[in-house]
């Protein structure tokens, strides 16, 4: 029989992983956010593809997986300052806000345009959906 432990913290219940499930774990985790990021790179080209959503989940996949990655992310010219202030303030500028819904209602007009019957109203109800979402978000002041 083991000896009480001096902290009398409980011991862990599961068993630590192994240095190769810490690594297949983080492989996952970096396949993630190239994948996302890859779908944030589509959403730059589609109107109606959302772009910050797979830029916030790459950067969360690369901050449990690849740091180089994290790093570039945060430091790039165009995504860094939205990515960094969502991290630090977990809030979107008001800007950005008004930006993505003059897109959202662009590309559902020019959807509903293109198409015909009930599907034409399937992109202005997802748009409308994440518009709500998006300006329940807290706005960021800007800054001084």
């Amino acid at each position: 029989m083991s000896a009480p432990r001096a902290d009398n913290a409980p011991m862990a219940l599961t068993p630590r992983s192994s240095p190769a499930s810490r690594s297949l774990l983080r492989a996952l985790w970096f396949a993630g956010g190239a994948l996302s990021l890859l779908a944030a790179f589509v959403g730059v080209l589609l109107p109606l593809w959302p772009t910050v959503p797979f830029l916030l989940l790459a950067l969360l996949c690369f901050s449990r997986s690849c740091a180089r990655c994290e790093r570039r992310m945060l430091e790039h010219p165009r995504w860094g300052p939205l990515l960094r202030d969502w991290r630090a303030h977990r809030a979107v500028p008001l800007r950005a806000k008004q930006w993505a819904t003059v897109t959202m209602a662009v590309s559902s007009f020019a959807a509903w345009w293109v198409l015909s019957g009930p599907q034409r109203w399937l992109p202005a109800g997802a748009c409308a959906l994440v518009a709500v979402w998006l300006w329940r978000l807290p706005t960021r002041p800007p800054s001084s």
